[in-house]
């Protein structure tokens, strides 16, 4: 800007209540031969720019966003970076809706009617989205995931407050940590959304010292995202599992999460809870639904694997245009809680 300002220009929307901040204008290039070099790039030289975005004034702690870059795979139609309030995610199913609508209606993909698929390279790999259109109109959006698995079934964990902990960990794009909440005297459609959140970042924080994960791509991706409790209805079809999923530095998602029901239905799976076809639903702590189903089963190196597809829908809420004037440090980013 003329003043000396810097700005940057994004759309807003929600899946389920969990914002979606896309960039889609002032963002530097970002350099690198694979998405997962542009992701270390981002993280090592531009975050300032996540904590302009992600942090108040501008944003909150439970933020979330989405930087697009080139593509570096030849049949990708985009390619994304997710960012949060502690860095940058691997995988985001509820971002993944969200871009499925934005692709369609800012013509990044030629509209067909019922149907349009979008393809979308996220660090993680290439997810595939399936966008509703009707009347040139947009709407819900299914998508099918890099191959998911159960990384370990019934690992125990030593934790401060609740003693050994059992556990499961899936991988669903991200690693994240699977427990009831029922095994901490919690409910998660009751309990204060603090004590779940208590509990899931002790839980994040016993595995993160106590398991060593592995990715049989890239070391990149061994990393555990966060945690997920659930209302232990695993091997219930029928009404929805409710569950709540915590990530990143404490952050809770106000979707169902779809990485989270990614990884969830792949150890569903994995213990004979839940048959190839057969579709879940997932209810998050605002009530809102996502499904799921194994489609097929395959590897991921030593795992056996499974491709999922979860469905979902996110809405627009506005458009933003962003600015940090010279001399404001506070500006710059912090976050109270």
């Amino acid at each position: 800007m003329e003043d000396g300002r810097q700005e940057i220009r994004t759309l807003e929307m929600h899946t389920g209540g969990e914002p979606v901040r896309i960039v889609t204008d002032g963002y530097p290039p970002i350099p690198g031969a694979t998405i997962l070099a542009k992701r270390r790039h981002a993280r090592d030289r531009l975050d300032h720019l996540r904590r302009l975005l992600m942090f108040e004034p501008r944003g909150h702690f439970d933020m979330y966003g989405v930087i697009p870059v080139e593509p570096d795979l030849p049949d990708a139609d985009l390619a994304v970076l997710f960012m949060h309030n502690e860095g940058y995610s691997t995988m985001c199913g509820h971002a993944v809706v969200a871009l499925g609508r934005y692709a369609v209606d800012r013509g990044l993909v030629a509209a067909q009617e019922p149907e349009t698929e979008v393809r979308i390279q996220c660090p993680c790999g290439l997810v595939t989205a399936f966008v509703e259109v009707q009347d040139g109109r947009s709407g819900r959006v299914r998508f099918t995931s890099v191959p998911a698995f159960a990384f370990a079934l019934e690992r125990t964990v030593e934790t401060r407050t609740y003693g050994p902990v059992t556990l499961d960990i899936g991988y669903g794009g991200a690693f994240y940590a699977l427990a009831p909440a029922g095994q901490f005297g919690l409910d998660v459609r009751t309990s204060r959304t603090r004590d779940l959140v208590d509990a899931a970042g002790e839980i994040t924080a016993a595995v993160k010292a106590q398991v060593a994960l592995e990715h049989p791509d890239d070391a990149d991706l061994a990393f555990l995202y966060g945690t997920i409790l659930t209302d232990g209805r695993d091997a219930a079809p029928g009404a929805p599992s409710a569950n709540i999923c915590v990530f990143a530095e404490s952050q809770v998602d106000r979707s169902p999460t779809g990485s989270g029901v990614t990884a969830r239905i792949a150890v569903q799976h994995r213990r004979g809870r839940t048959a190839l076809g057969e579709s879940r639903s997932f209810e998050s702590v605002t009530g809102a639904l996502f499904t799921g189903r194994a489609l097929a089963e395959t590897r991921v190196g030593r795992f056996p694997a499974v491709t999922v597809e979860v469905a979902g829908e996110a809405h627009y809420c506005g458009e933003a245009r962003f600015f940090l004037e010279p001399g404001d440090e506070i500006g710059a980013g912090f976050l109270l809680r």
